[in-house]
């Protein structure tokens, strides 16, 4: 592998964590201890777990994806690739900011549901050149269709 795509790759996903989690240091832990939550929410330890190894995932992945695209010569798909790897990590790093640094729980709810479909559509352009690679990122929109039911149910429960 490049070490320079991975280093790209690994590079955009620091700055999508590190802008959300400077939204998340700038909720009132008091604001959220207030927010209604459904009984299935997980403990809030399970929450950087995931996204750590989510974010290690979408970046080795998303590095393996763009330069098989390379090696086989398909360099605009690489670059479709790249370009949507960036939306998905503005989108990512928003739902934060709307959350949490917002506190817009209805568009939250919404940011993550796009959040989901881009997540997928990253992990369905990745199959298209390794299905490994797919099936690697597959967690990824997994994780986030588990997220958009959860921002959801907590905006049901607090309007």
């Amino acid at each position: 592998m490049n070490k320079s795509t991975l280093a790209a790759t690994s590079l955009a996903v620091a700055a999508a964590a590190v802008t959300g989690t400077v939204a998340n240091a700038k909720a009132a832990p008091a604001w959220y201890a207030r927010l209604r939550k459904p009984a299935y929410q997980p403990p809030s330890a399970a929450f950087p777990v995931a996204w750590t190894s989510l974010y290690g995932d979408i970046a080795v992945t998303s590095a393996v994806a763009i330069e098989r695209f390379r090696a086989a010569g398909r360099e605009d798909e690489a670059r479709r690739y790249a370009a949507a790897l960036g939306v998905n990590l503005a989108l990512n790093a928003g739902w934060s900011w709307l959350f949490f640094g917002f506190h817009k729980l209805g568009a939250s709810a919404v940011a993550a549901a796009v959040l989901t479909a881009s997540s997928a559509d990253l992990a369905r352009r990745a199959a298209r050149v390794d299905a490994r690679a797919g099936v690697a990122l597959s967690a990824y929109p997994l994780w986030c269709s588990f997220a958009t039911v959860l921002a959801t149910h907590v905006w049901r429960l607090n309007r």
